[in-house]
């Protein structure tokens, strides 16, 4: 079985488009960790145990609990490893609580094409879901206090937007997608520019307009940041003390928005939310999340 050259089915493509994801991006990584596994030549062991033209009929079932997310990724999958599109029925939505046992895709069509894409498939929603999974927990231990979890910018290379699709699936919000979306003032930029005013204005300077955001070390550093009209500040390894100081500093203006980042855990979320930060910078969503067990089993031939 080779995968399929052209570009994904309309339908396909009108689903990733829906879900927020750029369906020729999608359909590029899709293509590339399919090529990862026939770079080597065809399935041999398919090909050696299913007749051709053989039909079945599989499902996708959690094997714990948790979020599902990167259907849509699943299906690009298929159609690109010849699974036609109408060959796959979703029995869930992104963004859904699974439990254990629960169906989330099933899939009836060509048995040796099914078991060519069946990795690729699982290594998607395995490691999408895992990420939805996780910010959930984060988003339930934030609930009612006005905190919103973010991701950063800590992605695996080439998987920056599903990861952070899978993000909102999980009920979080997305940082920045790259360099150049938004302007965020770090340590060594500071020192570059000969301090936290100095970079601020730097960048002013050199992208009106563009949002920004400073990270501050120490309360010294808030209160200069607010001072320099900062609307976004980030308290980089904080305590909860500290947090809470920062906090009343930026709230001598009202506009000044506070995110907290660094030794974050989710045994301490709501302590720390309840400092009144607004955002909690989480890069272990994306960088440590640990895969949602889901397996492809195979029923039975479609006759």
């Amino acid at each position: 079985m080779m995968t399929k050259q052209d570009g994904l089915h309309r339908d396909v493509a009108g689903q990733l488009a829906a879900a927020g994801l750029d369906p020729e991006r999608t359909g590029q990584v899709v293509r590339a960790a399919l090529d990862e596994d026939f770079r080597y030549g065809p399935d041999l062991t398919t090909a050696a145990t299913a007749a051709p033209g053989a039909q079945a009929v599989a499902r996708v079932v959690a094997r714990k609990p948790g979020v599902v997310a990167g259907l849509p990724v699943g299906l690009a999958v298929l159609d690109l490893a010849g699974v036609p599109p109408e060959a796959a029925e979703l029995r869930r939505r992104d963004g859904d609580r699974i439990q254990s046992g629960d169906e989330v895709m099933r899939v009836s069509g060509p048995l040796r094409e099914m078991l060519g894409a069946e990795r690729t498939l699982l290594n998607f929603l395995t490691h999408l879901s895992g990420i939805a999974t996780a910010t959930r927990a984060w988003a339930d231990a934030l609930a009612g206090t006005g905190a919103v979890v973010r991701d950063t910018r800590k992605t695996t290379p080439g998987l920056r937007e599903l990861e952070k699709y899978a993000v909102r699936c999980g009920g979080g919000e997305n940082h920045r997608m790259g360099l150049g979306d938004a302007a965020l003032v770090k340590d060594n930029h500071v020192a570059a520019a000969g301090g936290v005013a100095a970079a601020i204005s730097a960048v002013r300077r050199a992208a009106p307009g563009l949002p920004m955001e400073v990270e501050c070390d120490t309360l010294a550093q808030v209160r200069e940041a607010v001072a320099a009209g900062a609307g976004l500040i980030l308290l980089d390894n904080m305590s909860v003390a500290d947090m809470r100081s920062a906090v009343a500093v930026a709230r001598e203006n009202p506009a000044v928005r506070l995110e907290a980042s660094g030794g974050l855990r989710l045994e301490n979320a709501r302590a720390v939310a309840e400092t009144g930060v607004d955002y909690l910078a989480v890069g272990a969503l994306t960088h440590s999340s640990p895969a949602l067990d889901l397996g492809l089993d195979l029923m039975a031939p479609a006759g």
